[in-house]
């Protein structure tokens, strides 16, 4: 897609990665409206945008709906989403908290499905880029509900990548663990021995090249463990 003079919503701006890619995509020429759940947490970042921030809570549906109309309202229409939503969880399958469980599910993947949900009537030749997770790919012990969480948001994807095919164009972006201390604000339990922390800058780059592209999806290539666009 042509991203210069683009219209884009970014939600999860007030996170690393989210801010990142709002400022790369704007640098490219888009017009992006950063979301978040605190407009305040995301004042600086959208004086810079030149837009104006909204607020939303990804756990809420209605919210979600929300945050697209306002977007839309705001920049005349919408041409891609961007999800960067996500929160992590540690601990044996069997053991974790049922409310835990819950909330992984909610932000990883209901709250997602349901922003896509909402932005796909205004997305006619545009596209919903989507942050997930290796995790999707390769589900991990002591992460089991936030594997499995990941994982159905990916598959989620797929199948509206196929049935929108005519439509929208959609984008899953599945990064390996992050230097972007995800992990240190886990809703539950500690992290496991994790792989050195990948930069998130080359995630932010790749992202801005794949929606040139329209590609389909950036995953892990499980021998060299490079970042791969297809």
């Amino acid at each position: 897609m042509e991203l210069d003079g683009a219209r884009v919503l970014v939600c999860g701006a007030s996170g690393a990665l989210g801010g990142a890619l709002a400022t790369a995509l704007r640098d490219e020429g888009a017009r992006v409206v950063p979301a978040g759940r605190s407009p305040q947490d995301l004042a600086d970042l959208a004086d810079r945008l030149g837009t104006e921030a909204l607020g939303f809570d990804v756990v809420d549906v209605a919210s979600c709906g929300r945050v697209v109309a306002g977007a839309v309202e705001q920049l005349g229409g919408l041409d891609a989403l961007v999800v960067t939503v996500g929160v992590a969880g540690f601990g044996r399958a069997v053991e974790l908290d049922d409310a835990v469980a819950e909330e992984l599910f909610a932000v990883n993947a209901l709250g997602p499905m349901a922003l896509v949900r909402a932005a796909a009537p205004h997305l006619e030749g545009g596209a919903a880029v989507v942050v997930s997770a290796v995790l999707a790919d390769l589900p991990t012990a002591q992460m089991a509900d936030y594997s499995a969480a990941k994982g159905a948001l990916s598959t989620w994807l797929g199948v509206v990548r196929r049935e929108e095919r005519r439509r929208m164009r959609v984008l899953d972006v599945r990064p390996p663990h992050l230097d972007t201390g995800l992990e240190t604000r886990a809703l539950a339990g500690e992290p496991p021995r994790l792989p050195a922390p990948a930069s998130s800058g080359a995630v932010v780059s790749a992202v801005v090249a794949a929606m040139r592209q329209d590609a389909r999806e950036i995953v892990v290539d499980p021998g060299s463990g490079e970042l791969v666009t297809r």
